[in-house]
């Protein structure tokens, strides 16, 4: 499979304002470096462990790299995230506002953050409820000083996406927040209608992933 080709044939079709965030998870370093060397900066994992293993040297080598944390953190794990990641997509409680309101402070890094909503209001999924969002932003601002930039979401599945995406263009014009996560392989174009300005795309790039 040709990565190259597949992001120059995607980036094509995509606004020059929206970072795509190639969604490296799974995949080894030496499959993503033809991207990597082409210039491509923003990239997306979703375990600590393997982003430390994976990223760490390359980020040195290539001190333009951006790293999007963009599954669920735990608590415990974010004194391995940063300086590590430079954006956090899934900031979904005050527990870990607070955590990584210490962590910036000790390590005197602060990265860029988006605050994860539950749009469809899932039991199963983490995130922010719609009715909470703005005393939660509000709080993450005053109370723990955190660089919150945008909303991200991850709608409900088998279900139309435009609603969804809709609302939260909606929330992030109420919470005057410019940035939008929302949006991947196989809804990206539904998400680019409603002003995503981050895409956060794998399969399309890399092909199937090795579970």
């Amino acid at each position: 499979m040709n990565i190259v080709k597949n992001f120059g044939l995607l980036k094509k079709n995509i606004p020059d304002y929206v970072k795509i965030i190639a969604v490296s998870k799974t995949f080894p370093i030496n499959k993503i470096l033809p991207l990597i060397n082409c210039g491509h900066i923003h990239y997306g994992e979703n375990k600590i462990q393997e982003a430390v293993n994976k990223w760490t040297e390359i980020k040195r080598d290539f001190i333009n790299i951006k790293l999007h944390f963009v599954g669920k953190l735990q608590t415990n794990k974010v004194k391995f995230a940063l300086p590590l990641f430079d954006y956090i997509h899934s900031l979904d409680s005050i527990k870990l506002a607070d955590k990584i309101a210490n962590e910036q402070a000790k390590k005197k890094f602060k990265p860029k953050i988006f605050i994860q909503v539950n749009i469809g209001k899932e039991d199963q999924k983490n995130g922010i409820d719609i009715e909470n969002l703005e005393t939660f932003y509000s709080n993450c601002r005053k109370n723990f000083d955190l660089n919150i930039i945008g909303l991200m979401c991850l709608p409900p599945k088998n279900v139309p996406d435009d609603k969804y995406f809709s609302e939260m263009f909606n929330l992030s014009r109420k919470v005057d927040l410019k940035e939008l996560s929302m949006g991947m392989s196989d809804d990206y174009r539904k998400a680019l209608k409603f002003k995503s300005t981050f895409l956060r795309i794998g399969t399309k790039i890399f092909g199937n992933r090795n579970q």
